[in-house]
């Protein structure tokens, strides 16, 4: 869990500074996704496929539900 202060360090930056950030993080970690055997990378990309996939399906169901009028 971020602290306060690191939360609000957040909320005052910009857009541009969040997604600056964003990008370096992604930058560091992408070596990381590529390392160990065949296996493993594979296994580790469909974990992410498969979260993905749940996190649009939520998002369909929502608006689908949103679109006939079962959500406020």
């Amino acid at each position: 869990m971020l602290s306060r202060e690191r939360l609000e360090e957040y909320r005052r930056m910009t857009p541009g500074e969040r997604l600056a950030l964003s990008l370096q993080a992604m930058r560091e970690a992408w070596p990381y996704l590529l390392m160990g055997p065949p296996e493993v990378v594979d296994r580790r990309f469909e974990a992410i496929r498969r979260e993905n996939d749940a996190r649009n399906k939520a998002l369909l169901e929502r608006w689908a539900k949103a679109e006939n009028g079962q959500i406020g």
